[in-house]
């Protein structure tokens, strides 16, 4: 009885005294909210879906959202059915709520069209009101189809290392060279400029807002594709148009909410997945991802998923277009394709002039191409090459005639072909005379010697990888290894790409000296350097780094060294499931344990199935030599 006339109350506060006099839209209100107890719409999957609902092994509720004014009841984060009788309440008032500002039937759209289903509202005792900005808004879109957007990873910015995901609504009546007009929906953190290591702490605890946002895709392009070279993968969706406008009334929604941004978890493809939920909730996409959220794995989380993906495209990057085209020149033109970037006059000259039609068109388009890639990376003489570029246009126009289809094939396969990001190892070896059994697992992501479909070639990202041991001499098991970080980027430099190769090591290992035979050391190694590629094989990379190494163990004087020297070596693909590395260095540690070490490594890999690889290492360093064979299998 005490609840009933609470909710009474609440719903008579909401209405003017013309209002009150009749009492009907007050009762009406109480019959709606036991006709929703009566179905329990408070435990539905829908309901928990549009509120971002996550419950917890002990059974209690709480939303992803954390922006206070995305709820209409102050008990909404954690608390299901009071979100949903102070939903109802509001939808009886004209109150601007949210951030956007609206009345709630409006601001949250999505949540009022699936109660009114599930209610039967009648509009003779509703207040029903014009939501003329969404409707403004869905006509601009315009929408008959969603397509996922993955661009590749991208090393040289922390946030885009496993790549990104965002969705593009495509519209009626869309084209090829329309296609970029069309508008997306993306999830990002609000970072401030210039933040520097901050973001690495606050990106992995939840120290930043993420937002959506509705942006035109061709912004989106001009970011990923031609100022950060990284290579787009689109993936046309599955959805009826029902299905579509439900994606579209949640985003809209979503307008008045804010999460804490996490780098690993609930990070952009996560909050996709939320999304693509509510437009289809069988999918249960969220449900499969509990620690992390890699982007590489929900897209092929899709491509698993039965008759959801409809189509794929690719959209190669500025550096891809560029580099393919270069490997199509004539042996002929080298000299002259070298001159012209910096000399556009050389297509007035007589011996490019000489050339048949067809490869002047060819070589102008292709240094127009890198021209414009260059004003793009390199602001610092943008002016030069926007100069240069012009000239090549002005001699580009007068040759009247149409360019020639050049198809651009990708360097690698898309990344649903890629194995996956959890790997296992178990395997068996020698250490100094002393034979061992060992097994691992890695969390994420990508080692170099990895099997590379579906991933950036030269590249690795491994974290939270744990390894260990059982000697049998000494009838000891330890943990023999626990990588937190290892990045590595290896950037091959030639006469139109000059980008340094860099990585960062952070660490626990076990380490052999003249005063203890397997201690834990713990490390950290950072490097910068260059690398050349060549093609003896299939592909060769060679790379050389300056190293600063730090070190902490029992098994050095003073229980520390501090340190740097010169690493080099060679990643060799021999054949497609083949790959060699090599590597061998020298440093020299001046702080703490004043001691030298001298590094060699040689590694191979032979892939017999896309999960599933066999591996053989020889390392050595001071009085440390092993070798060892060991499985992976990826999951």
């Amino acid at each position: 009885m005490i609840t009933r006339i609470f909710l009474l109350c609440v719903g008579l506060s909401l209405f003017p005294l013309s209002s009150l006099a009749q009492d009907s839209p007050a009762t009406y209100l109480q019959e709606l909210i036991e006709l929703a107890e009566r179905k329990q719409l408070h435990q539905k999957r829908y309901w928990h879906l549009l509120l971002h609902y996550r419950q917890d092994f002990l059974g209690s509720f709480s939303s992803d959202v954390d922006d206070p004014g995305f709820f209409l009841s102050e008990k909404g984060k954690t608390d299901p059915q009071a979100e949903l009788h102070a939903t109802l309440a509001q939808f009886f008032s004209i109150d601007l709520v949210g951030r956007s500002q609206q009345v709630a039937q409006c601001a949250f759209i999505a949540r009022f069209q699936w109660l009114k289903h599930q209610l039967k509202f009648d509009d003779t005792l509703f207040p029903v009101q014009q939501c003329i900005r969404f409707a403004d808004w869905i006509k601009e879109l315009n929408p008959a189809s969603i397509t996922l957007i993955f661009p590749a990873a991208f090393m040289n910015n922390p946030v885009s290392m496993f790549g990104h995901s965002f969705l593009r609504i495509d519209q009626h009546g869309q084209t090829e060279h329309t296609r970029l007009l069309a508008y997306t929906v993306n999830y990002a953190a609000e970072v401030p400029p210039n933040v520097g290591v901050e973001f690495a702490f606050k990106g992995i605890w939840g120290g930043y807002q993420g937002f959506f946002s509705t942006i035109p895709y061709y912004i989106k392009v001009q970011e990923y594709r031609d100022m950060e070279n990284r290579d787009i993968w689109e993936y046309r969706l599955n959805f009826s148009p029902e299905q579509i406008h439900q994606l579209l009334m949640h985003t809209w929604e979503m307008g008045n909410a804010y999460f804490d941004y996490y780098f690993f978890k609930e990070n952009c493809a996560y909050h996709i997945l939320s999304l693509l939920e509510v437009a289809n909730p069988q999918l249960h996409l969220t449900d499969q991802f509990h620690f992390w959220t890699i982007p590489a794995d929900t897209i092929r989380l899709f491509s698993q998923t039965e008759d959801f993906v409809q189509d794929i495209s690719y959209r190669p990057a500025g550096s891809t277009k560029i580099k393919r085209k270069r490997a199509a020149v004539q042996p002929s033109e080298t000299y002259i394709l070298d001159q012209l970037p910096t000399d556009p006059s050389v297509a007035r000259q007589r011996n490019f002039l000489q050339l048949p039609q067809a490869r002047q068109i060819f070589l102008l388009d292709l240094v127009s191409d890198y021209l414009r890639y260059k004003i793009q990376t390199d602001k610092r003489l943008a002016e030069i090459y926007q100069a240069h570029n012009h000239s090549i246009l002005l001699n580009r126009s007068q040759i009247q005639v149409p360019s020639s289809p050049f198809p651009i094939a990708p360097f690698t396969l898309s990344p649903e072909q890629g194995h996956e990001t959890t790997r296992m190892e178990m395997g068996v070896g020698w250490r100094n005379d002393e034979l061992f059994e060992h097994i691992g697992i890695r969390a994420v992501y990508h080692d170099l010697l990895d099997p590379d479909p579906g991933y950036n070639p030269d590249s690795q990202i491994e974290l939270s990888a744990l390894s260990l041991r059982h000697y049998h001499r000494r009838n000891q098991f330890r943990i023999e290894q626990f990588t937190l970080v290892n990045v590595l980027s290896l950037a091959p430099i030639d006469s139109w790409f000059r980008g340094p190769s860099w990585k960062v090591k952070f660490g626990m290992n076990t380490v052999k000296t003249r005063s203890c035979d397997l201690c834990s050391n713990g490390y950290l190694n950072v490097g910068a350097g260059g690398a050349l590629e060549t093609h003896v094989f299939q592909r060769e990379v060679f790379f050389l780094f300056g190293e600063a190494d730090v070190n902490g163990s029992r098994a050095y004087d003073e229980n520390h060294r501090v340190g740097g020297g010169l690493s080099g070596g060679v990643v060799v693909n021999v054949a497609d499931n083949w790959k060699w590395l090599a590597s061998g260095g020298y440093l020299g540690y001046l702080f703490g344990d004043r001691s030298d070490d001298v590094r060699i490594s040689v590694g191979q890999r032979w892939t017999f199935a896309k999960n599933f690889a066999f591996r053989t290492m020889f390392t050595h360093h001071d009085r440390d030599n092993e070798v060892f064979t060991v499985l992976h299998g990826y999951f």
